[in-house]
């Protein structure tokens, strides 16, 4: 039973990663390994692809904020819609409003009178906004907090995992991943979003991709790359389409995993907007900690419910 609480558990927080941020969906990588060679001097060498992708990683990241919509599909476990603004020059902030559209969780929310919710991002937590249903049996509360510390720990290696790639995700590690792979390659010239734009794909290995880029111990990542190998993660389709101005303009992932397939679309715009991102009144907020004490909050089917994100079992 453990084993099963625990595959579902890594595969929803693998979504979530991506669902709730339209960042990334399976992995982090340092940018440029596997697909550079040193020479006796010291100077790196790039493949032309590479070098086009180490410009768009590098051009991408000093944007600082972009306008975000992202859809993310598991299975039949959930199927959202993600709408608003995200920065990450000072660690992930930003505002998202979440549409559940289709699976499972969808049917749990709406049971729960939520079906669309609000989320804030700020360094060291995320916040949802509920329904007036939920503040109901919320002792009127309608956000909830989710403390990445407080994720890491009862999420085990896959919450450690989650933990830093919330607080570390940006639009690029789409780009750093297919650079980390070695495996990338040119597939021609498109229009998206009304944008001239040359699309790139590739495969990456999601196990050893965390292990380069995230900053778990060697036991967390031992236990994360169990536990990818129980849910059926192994590899991550990427397809990334850049701007003239070497801007992710559109990103999409694909995995399979052991809930079903995983499907990640995002969409960028407005590279450098105004993102404010505050937590919201103390007053009107429970906390996740403490729900989970307390066994959730009842949905009027008589459920429970944490917020939505697929995180508790």
């Amino acid at each position: 039973m453990k084993s099963t609480t625990t595959v579902r558990r890594v595969s929803l927080s693998v979504a979530v990663v991506a669902a709730l941020t339209g960042v990334a969906a399976c992995g982090s990588a340092d940018s440029g390994k596997g697909d550079s060679k040193a020479s006796d001097a010291g100077t790196v060498h790039l493949s032309p692809v590479a070098a086009v992708l180490r410009d768009v990683e590098q051009s991408t990241d000093k944007a600082d904020s972009a306008k975000v919509r992202a859809t993310t599909s598991m299975g039949d476990i959930m199927a959202m819609n993600a709408d608003g603004a995200l920065t990450w020059g000072n660690g992930l902030k930003g505002n998202l409003d979440i549409t559940y559209t289709g699976g499972k969780l969808a049917d749990s929310m709406r049971k729960a009178g939520t079906s669309h919710m609000e989320a804030r991002y700020l360094p060291g937590a995320y916040y949802v906004k509920m329904s007036d249903a939920f503040a109901q049996q919320a002792d009127g509360k309608h956000w909830v907090k989710y403390d990445f510390d407080y994720l890491a720990k009862v999420g085990g290696a896959s919450g450690a995992y989650m933990k830093d790639q919330l607080q570390t995700s940006t639009p690029n590690q789409s780009v750093k991943m297919l650079l980390a792979s070695g495996d990338v390659k040119k597939v021609g010239v498109e229009t998206v979003d009304g944008q001239h734009t040359t699309h790139y794909a590739g495969t990456v290995d999601v196990a050893a991709l965390a292990g380069k880029g995230s900053n778990l111990s060697a036991d967390q990542l031992t236990a994360l790359k169990q536990q990818l190998k129980q849910s059926g993660i192994t590899t991550d389709a990427i397809d990334i389409w850049v701007n003239d101005q070497n801007l992710l303009v559109k990103k999409s992932e694909k995995a399979a995993t052991a809930n079903g397939t995983l499907n990640s679309t995002a969409h960028y715009s407005d590279y450098g907007v105004a993102v404010t991102a505050e937590a919201p009144p103390a007053a009107d907020t429970m906390d996740i900690a403490d729900m989970m004490k307390s066994g959730g909050v009842s949905s009027p089917s008589g459920g429970t419910t944490s917020g939505g994100t697929g995180l508790s079992s």
